[in-house]
């Protein structure tokens, strides 16, 4: 049975905390290639201001960072950002902070990216509507938000696509859709703020 409420923090630091790596992010072919993917979809453009919520251990955060003058990568778990704080610490213009978002949102931040990549499933609808009325407010316009998410079976208190439907008919035409692609376990959708 699903869960009604968004997962705590607890959670997921528990997770980090079992293993360096708890969901393969490092070693899984279907993270290699959800990640090119990812990277792939944004094309050649390149934002002055990119946040990425549910960072983990910087795996996506170290493919996003050239694309970007200035990154925030956060994430609830203080263990994973250790770790993606030693992966990245080569890279100048990547900025962790441990936040529960959207719980906690991030102030004087107006990004021309926001990535939410395997995490809007872990919110319940509460945190979803906050999610979208703070992509509203902060996102600039002509920016894009980029979605991935695993489509199979979750305990979490959404599927993959039913966060980011949901999430989707919260903004309406507060954003375009110029990518909404399937892939054999994933979906991955990018959005204009408009």
């Amino acid at each position: 049975m699903r869960p009604d409420r968004s997962l705590p923090p607890t959670y997921f630091e528990a997770m980090f905390e079992g293993t360096a790596d708890p969901w393969g992010l490092e070693s899984r072919p279907y993270e290699a290639a959800k990640f090119a993917d990812t990277i792939q979809s944004l094309g050649q453009r390149r934002y002055v201001s990119a946040f990425e919520v549910g960072c983990a251990g910087g795996s996506l955060t170290l493919r996003l960072a050239p694309l970007c003058q200035s990154l925030l990568a956060v994430d609830v778990s203080e263990t994973a950002l250790e770790r993606a704080r030693q992966r990245c610490a080569h890279l100048p213009q990547v900025r962790f902070d441990r936040m529960v978002f959207p719980a906690t949102l991030p102030e004087g931040l107006a990004p021309d990216l926001v990535v939410l990549s395997e995490v809007a499933y872990y919110w319940d609808d509460e945190d979803l509507g906050r999610t979208a009325r703070w992509l509203q407010s902060n996102v600039a316009a002509g920016g894009d938000v980029l979605l991935v998410h695993w489509t199979g079976e979750t305990d979490y208190p959404q599927s993959g696509d039913a966060a980011v439907e949901t999430l989707s008919q919260m903004l309406g035409n507060r954003v375009t859709t110029l990518v909404a692609r399937r892939e054999r376990e994933y979906r991955l959708d990018l959005w204009r703020a408009t």
